[in-house]
């Protein structure tokens, strides 16, 4: 069973979306994501200053059985990505919550078309 917390938004392409106390949101996969890549090797983040449009392939995330692109859930523009997790891509398998991929900035963007856990987690039990 994957974990799921309760206090994020998610897609069906399996981020995670958390909406920081400033505004800006974090972007990362899911425990249920990483589990189905397997061992992962190797991160592709977006560079900060990058404008990005909603559903665009912005990263790759690629591990020992696949590569796998990541899509920015909203539009706007990436403040950051995580060089930590791109010098220890095998953290997002330890921790796929905290080792998050990149930031975005998306002023008024509408997150109400995402699944909550509950709904996340129906979606990948019917996979």
């Amino acid at each position: 069973m994957s974990n799921i917390p309760a206090d994020l938004k998610y897609t069906s392409s399996h981020e995670w979306i958390r909406v920081e106390a400033d505004g800006t949101l974090t972007i990362g996969i899911t425990d249920h994501a990483q589990q189905a890549l397997g061992d992962i090797v190797f991160l592709e983040l977006p560079e900060a200053g990058r404008i990005v449009d909603a559903g665009e392939a912005c990263a790759v995330v690629e591990s020992v059985k696949a590569a796998s692109d990541i899509y920015a859930p909203v539009a706007g523009e990436v403040i950051a990505s995580n060089n930590e997790a791109i010098d220890a891509p095998e953290s997002v398998n330890g921790d796929a919550y905290g080792a998050w991929l990149f930031k975005m900035r998306a002023d008024g963007a509408d997150l109400s078309g995402f699944m909550d856990a509950a709904g996340y987690l129906a979606e990948i039990d019917q996979a």
